[in-house]
């Protein structure tokens, strides 16, 4: 008979914290184009939600970094599964025909009408960078005998978001029309370091929320003999 596994304190909150951010900034951020005026650079253009899923990867870097590859993979797959049940509540709510009183139709399908290839896009690229982040960060802990927090945390992210925007863009929008081809490369790399730039900027939180979590949770896991294949859910 196996033991019983093992209870954490903070686990589950931390799996709600990185789901609920997850959700909100595929959902809600991507309805907006914002633009800001940069000193330097000029007029800076990019989805509002950029500015909150870089928080993703520091709670799948906090994850893995306290609780090891296995029970950051279980999140990642929970993180997965809201995104994709959003997407196609979204898709049902918009196609729900409008009450004839009701004005609001268009602007709804503006905010929530993202089209099946975007959401698909959307899912593979989230699900392929978030497990590279994952598995970079717990081989580098190996690597690095678990000093220098920020190299693993920057570097994982750098990969993970490099993977992620990689896809994302040419799955979601090469050849549909929604954007000139051409610019594709520009707001991949734009978006890319802007997401890598708010990792960079959350570094001592993280270095905070970790060491509480270490201390509280009395653990400090190291992937010396896990499976890091992303298809299961054992622990």
């Amino acid at each position: 008979m196996s033991p019983p596994a093992r209870q954490y304190r903070y686990y589950d909150f931390v799996m709600a914290a990185f789901v609920t951010v997850l959700i909100c900034s595929n959902l809600v951020g991507p309805g907006k184009i914002a633009q800001i005026e940069l000193p330097i650079f000029g007029a800076a253009v990019f989805g509002a939600g950029v500015l909150f899923f870089p928080i993703s990867y520091v709670f799948g870097d906090i994850l893995t970094e306290v609780y090891g590859y296995a029970r950051s993979r279980r999140v990642i797959w929970a993180g997965f599964g809201g995104l994709a049940f959003a997407a196609f509540m979204a898709w049902v709510v918009v196609q729900l025909p409008p009450a004839p009183f009701w004005n609001n139709q268009a602007a709804y399908e503006t905010a929530f009408g993202s089209t099946w290839r975007v959401a698909l896009a959307s899912l593979i690229a989230f699900l392929c960078g978030e497990f590279v982040n994952s598995y970079t960060l717990a081989k580098m802990k190996i690597a690095t005998a678990g000093r220098w927090l920020w190299t693993r945390t920057v570097g994982s992210t750098i990969v993970g978001e490099g993977v992620d925007s990689a896809l994302f863009y040419p799955l979601a929008f090469y050849g549909s029309g929604l954007m000139p081809d051409e610019m594709l490369p520009k707001i991949m790399l734009a978006q890319f370091l802007t997401k890598v730039g708010i990792e960079i900027a959350f570094t001592p939180i993280t270095y905070k929320v970790v060491a509480f979590l270490k201390r509280a949770e009395r653990e400090d896991y190291y992937d010396r003999h896990t499976d890091f294949n992303p298809f299961t859910l054992r622990s």
